[in-house]
This record gives structure tokens, C-alpha cells and sequence, in this order.
């Protein structure tokens, strides 16, 4: 009812302010000669049940059922010192600090910045398009959102544990450390930023940033739990007009410490997660089109037989196209797919996860320039989990300022 009812009221306010030509803002608010900026943007999705869980992200509902509102905002002391954040609501049921951090500009004249606190994410491309319009589709990429059955607060005692939950990453348990069973971890979280300090400079057509943070990419987190830090950096290059070329890498530790002190005294305790990803985008005329390649690694202790004798490796590759044929009217599609390297158990070797493959298509329709209508049509397959096969269509409006 509260999907439906937002849904409504969000689509008649649109409507209304179309009609009218006023209403809702359809620019950032600025008070103060612009030194204080305040944005937002409100989206409501609603789609059959997931059954299979195929879409639910960190905040266990799925990115296909939920009304998500958000607000952002920035404050400008002077030219060096910016501080900004972001709430968001999900589904109406609790009020998130999504971001909130300093931003330091030591030379106003050149590309360097500073940045201290909840920080934007550093990896990959499509944490830059995750929310807003950005996202020519209603669903989220599998390398972003699905949840694989890993987990930072729980750990398989031997291989047989782990191949058990194939399929199982919205709620896996196991025998080593919180025995609750939970959602598990994706390859890199879109729903979460990290808390830690963050550098971006640049040359010309190229641009590096660095991070040094709390979590991991999988398992972001404010304050650190666990002694370990992550290191992350991404690299872009803009060689020629609208083609963007960039690669990112990580290394941080992603267990909480209550599973590290859950161990063994003497198993290895360190849980390390490393990441490669490299993506490109590429816009012209009416096209725009994007590829996408994250692969993970995860190592955890051995504790029992059959022991888990290698890291867990995850890989998840995406490609999407926007074509707008019409004013006001697109049409988008994604194809993708993620795999998993093979472990054995006492009596099967298999992936230690249940391989996705997922084809989503749909179009938009932009009701005004900043309030747009989507329809999507997503098909997901897995060999593992209680749901194989599913196939969700999707309803969308979103607005922002």
C-alpha cells in the first residue's frame, strides 16, 4: 500500500506540475549568493514480488519494490572549504546519513581535492549513476546489488558450509561467528558509502583518485571494527569527446571483529578482500553506451575439512546501450553476467555461488526535463537457490532537483 499510494501521489504531483508549469522545483534550491545548495530527488518502483531474491540489496527489499526519497546539500564556507551531505528514506521506515563529509580545496585554481568523512565511492562507474537519472534502467547491476552468500559477521567452517547456500546470499548462515542467518555481501555495494579521507587530482584529459577507508567495497562501514583499513584508487581518461575510459583496484579488509574474534586461535584471521574493474562509456548523438567488468576475490581462513583451500573469486561483467528515438523517449537494455570460481566439497566440486545470468530491457519517457516515467522488462537466471528462473516487469517515476 505504501508503494502504491507514493507512486500515486508522486505521479500526480508530476503531472500537475507538467501541466501547470510550476510546483515542484525543477533546479537545486540556493540560499546565501549560492554558498548553500540543497538537491534532491524522490523515486517510486513497484514490480511483482522477487521471489528469488534476485533484486534485494543491502537494506533487504528489492531495488524493484521501493519508494526511495533523498535530499542533498552543500555548504560553502569559501573557496577551500565545502562541507556536504545526503539523507536518504527508503520505503518510508528509517532516515539514512547516506554521506557526510569536508570537502578541502588547498588550491582553488588547480584539480586537487580533499575529502574527509562519508566519502563518494572511488570504485568502479556505476556508483557515479546509481541514483538520479543516470540510470537509464529501473534494476541495478549484478556486480552492485546482488547478494552473494558471503557475509562480514559470519564464516563456513569447511567447503560443504559454503556450497550449501549456492543461491542463498539474501539470507545465508553459518557455523563461525553470528549464527543468525542474514543477507550476505555483494561484489561492491552501491547502497553504502565508506567513511575515510579521499584525494582526487588530475591532467588535462586524466584523473586519479585515491582512498584510504573503514570498510571494504563489499562491506562499507563508519567507524572501524576490525583494525585493518582499505586502499582504493581509480584512474580515468577522456581521450577523445564523449568516450570515458577508467579502471579502479581495492584492497581492505571486510570482516567485522566479532568474527575474527569468533576464530580459532589458531586460524589466520585475516579476511581480505581485493578488487580489478575497468569500464568504459561512450555518447554520441542520440547513443550512449556502457561496459563494465568488476572481479573480486575474497580470502577467508581454512578451519575445517574439506577446507576452503583457495580464495573466493567472483566476476561480473555488464553491458548497456540508451538510444533516444524520440523527444522525451528512450529505449535502454543491459546484458549481463556473473560467475564464481570452483571449490570442492566431500561429495560435489562446483561453484561455491550460483552464476546469474540477467537481461534487462525498457524505455523512459520524460514527463518534463526533470520527471521521467520508465518501464522495464528484467529476466534473471541462476542454476542454485529456491527460484531458478524469474522474470519481473517494472513500473518507475522518478523526479529530481
Amino acid at each position: 500500500m505504501h508503494l502504491r499510494a507514493a507512486f500515486l501521489l508522486l505521479a500526480w504531483s508530476s503531472l500537475s506540475s507538467a501541466a501547470a508549469g510550476q510546483g515542484l522545483p525543477s533546479e537545486p534550491l540556493t540560499f546565501g549568493g549560492g554558498r548553500v545548495v540543497i538537491g534532491g530527488d524522490a523515486a517510486a518502483s513497484m514490480a511483482p514480488a522477487d521471489t528469488g531474491f534476485f533484486n534485494y540489496g543491502d537494506y533487504e527489499h528489492s531495488t524493484l519494490r521501493q519508494v526511495r526519497i533523498g535530499f542533498s546539500g552543500s555548504v560553502r564556507a569559501n573557496d577551500r572549504l565545502s562541507v556536504l551531505g545526503e539523507l536518504r528514506v527508503d520505503n518510508f521506515q528509517s532516515v539514512t546519513p547516506f554521506a557526510l563529509y569536508a570537502r578541502v580545496r588547498p588550491f582553488p585554481r588547480r584539480r586537487l581535492d580533499i575529502q574527509i568523512g562519508r566519502i563518494p565511492p572511488t570504485f568502479g562507474s556505476f556508483t557515479r549513476h546509481a541514483y538520479g537519472n543516470d540510470n537509464p534502467l529501473i534494476g541495478y547491476p549484478l556486480a552492485y546489488q546482488y547478494l552473494t552468500s558471503l557475509r562480514a559477521d559470519s564464516v563456513p567452517a569447511n567447503a560443504d558450509e559454503l556450497l550449501f547456500m549456492r543461491g542463498r546470499g539474501w539470507l545465508s548462515n553459518f557455523s563461525v561467528g553470528n549464527l543468525a542467518p542474514d543477507r550476505g555481501l555483494p561484489l561492491v555495494t552501491a547502497f553504502s558509502w565508506d567513511t575515510g579521507v579521499q584525494v582526487t587530482t588530475g591532467w588535462r584529459a586524466l584523473d586519479v583518485t585515491a582512498a584510504v577507508t573503514n570498510g571494504s567495497l563489499s562491506s562499507p562501514r563508519v567507524r572501524d571494527d576490525n583494525g585493518g583499513k582499505q586502499v582504493v584508487g581509480r584512474v580515468t581518461l577522456q581521450p577523445v569527446v564523449g568516450l570515458i575510459l577508467g579502471a579502479s583496484a581495492a584492497r581492505g579488509q571486510f570482516a567485522r571483529q566479532s568474527l575474527v574474534d569468533a576464530l580459532p586461535a589458531s586460524s589466520d584471521r585475516r579476511f581480505i578482500q581485493r578488487a580489478f574493474g575497468a569500464d568504459l562509456e561512450y555518447s554520441r548523438d542520440h547513443w550512449m553506451v556502457r561496459a563494465d567488468t568488476v572481479l573480486s576475490e575474497w580470502r577467508i581462513p581454512a578451519i575445517a575439512a574439506p577446507i576452503i583451500d583457495r580464495p573466493l573469486q567472483a566476476g561480473a561483467i555488464s553491458a548497456e546501450g540508451r538510444y533516444a528515438f524520440w523527444p522525451g523517449m528512450y529505449a535502454a537494455a543491459r546484458v549481463e553476467r556473473l560467475t564464481f570460481n570452483r571449490i570442492a566439497g566431500s561429495t560435489q566440486t562446483a561453484e561455491w555461488d550460483a552464476p546469474v545470468t540477467r537481461v534487462e530491457i525498457g524505455g523512459g519517457y520524460y514527463l518534463q526535463r526533470n520527471v521521467v516515467a520508465r518501464v522495464s522488462v528484467q529476466v534473471n537466471r541462476r542454476p542454485g537457490g529456491r527460484v531458478h528462473n524469474l522474470t519481473l516487469p517494472a513500473v518507475q517515476l522518478l523526479y529530481w532537483f
